[in-house]
């Protein structure tokens, strides 16, 4: 297997949370960048949700880098999910027009990793090919 493309991205906690309590537009943030599962995966975490939130954030920006796409008609938010595989592991799902796309230029395989601490995310992603 060749590697398609490499991401990285680091998020910024505070800023996360900022952005989700907004009065304003913090629940149309929420809903327009997170999936359900997400959400409930992050709600669930209680004191550590945001830190949480942002290594998904941090996730799906890397994703799109190793892409090579921004977010676009090709790659969307909720096109990108983080899952947990049953050995707790994170891992990367690709929906939607995401899924098209990474089929497209040939993605087999997303390797994602991620670490935290009360300020910082960061997620690295690895796209292989088939």
């Amino acid at each position: 297997m060749a590697i398609v493309g490499t991401g990285v991205d680091v998020a910024e906690v505070a800023r996360l949370r900022a952005a989700l309590e907004s009065p304003r537009t913090g629940a149309r943030f929420r809903a327009r960048v997170f999936t359900a599962a997400e959400q409930a995966y992050c709600e669930g975490r209680g004191h550590g949700r945001y830190e949480s939130y942002a290594a998904r954030f941090a996730a799906k920006e890397a994703t799109m880098k190793a892409l090579a796409r921004g977010w676009s008609a090709d790659v969307g938010w909720l096109d990108i999910e983080v899952v947990r595989a049953p050995s707790g592991r994170p891992d990367i799902v690709l929906r939607g027009a995401a899924a098209a796309y990474g089929r497209r230029i040939g993605v087999g395989r997303l390797h994602l990793a991620l670490t935290h601490t009360a300020e910082i995310a960061v997620a690295y992603v690895i796209a292989e090919r088939e």
